[in-house]
């Protein structure tokens, strides 16, 4: 069994934070958080849609009771 050495571990996350992941820049997260915000945006009306829907059929539903 290897010993699990802490130290080995962090550089080597180090490394890979430092080397090996792309970040992004400054106006790609913009451009992200724009189409994340107008992206939810839409989901939102139409889950309004669809709730105002549902309820004006069941409405009318009960009420023919």
């Amino acid at each position: 069994m290897a010993k699990f050495n802490i130290v080995g571990y962090l550089k080597e996350v180090n490394n890979e934070w430092m080397h090996k992941v792309s970040w992004p820049t400054w106006s790609e997260l913009q451009n992200s958080a724009i189409v994340v915000s107008v992206a939810s945006l839409i989901i939102a009306l139409v889950v309004y849609l669809m709730d105002i829907s549902f309820s004006t059929i069941l409405e009318r539903f009960y009420g023919l009771f």
